[in-house]
């Protein structure tokens, strides 16, 4: 079954807003977990906007599951991080540092040597890695070629296709999930997923290894709250 990892930023930036610690970072992810997510994902960037590097040193000492660090292995304080915490999974994404959230994968071609280079950096030091792509078959074999352990389908193309055609939107990333297979990789999806459209990626690619879903979750839990929230996404996932 997929397993879904809810990403914890959105909590990180309430709390941020009014500083403080209101909302109790640590214990809704605790929390997160006791409702039934399968893992934690945080994305920290170099301006501390939502995520705290200590947030993640202390989550890593606490959780009881996986942790996925995300983040730009360009900047040599995240690599510091992912290497002192050691993190079940690094994913690695391209993000510039001003950023507002991810909106592409990396070009696994261009940047190949260097994604091995860091790739190897990452497994030697017995962390699993995914690497954030677009779902193009040659950036999947791209990805291939640098030694990751997964790769993370960036969604958000699938999510603005799929209110007008769901198969026009998902037909891509099973052409892009089946190469990705083929070539041993394991496959992660994430972005822009959400409660509508789930379970419709599930259904069409039920070998799909995990999903990230922050954003969307936290806007449901507002109205659904956060235990029933949790529990319905993990639905969409049978």
């Amino acid at each position: 079954m997929t397993k879904l990892s809810v990403n914890i930023n959105k909590i990180a930036t309430l709390r941020n807003s009014r500083g403080g610690n209101n909302p109790d970072l640590i214990k809704t992810a605790l929390d997160i977990v006791a409702f039934g997510a399968d893992g934690i994902t945080v994305h920290p960037r170099p301006d501390e906007r939502h995520i705290r590097y200590a947030d993640v040193r202390e989550l890593k000492k606490i959780l009881p599951v996986e942790l996925n660090i995300e983040g730009n292995c360009r900047e040599e304080k995240f690599v510091q991080l992912v290497l002192e915490t050691k993190p079940a999974q690094v994913t690695l994404v391209p993000d510039a540092g001003a950023q507002i959230t991810s909106d592409h994968g990396w070009d696994t071609i261009t940047h190949q040597q260097y994604l091995k280079e860091m790739i190897s950096v990452f497994k030697n030091a017995g962390i699993r890695t995914s690497i954030f792509c677009n779902p193009e078959t040659s950036m999947i074999e791209g990805a291939n070629a640098t030694g990751t352990d997964r790769i993370e389908l960036y969604t958000e193309q699938y999510a603005k296709q799929f209110i007008q055609s769901p198969d026009k939107a998902i037909e891509p990333y099973c052409v892009a999930a089946s190469i990705a297979t083929g070539l041993g990789l394991g496959i992660n999806a994430g972005h822009d997923l959400d409660m509508h459209n789930l379970g419709y990626f599930i259904k069409n690619i039920p070998y799909i290894d995990e999903v990230s879903i922050g954003h969307a979750l936290i806007c449901d839990a507002l109205y659904l709250g956060l235990q029933n929230t949790v529990q319905l996404y993990k639905r969409q996932l049978h």
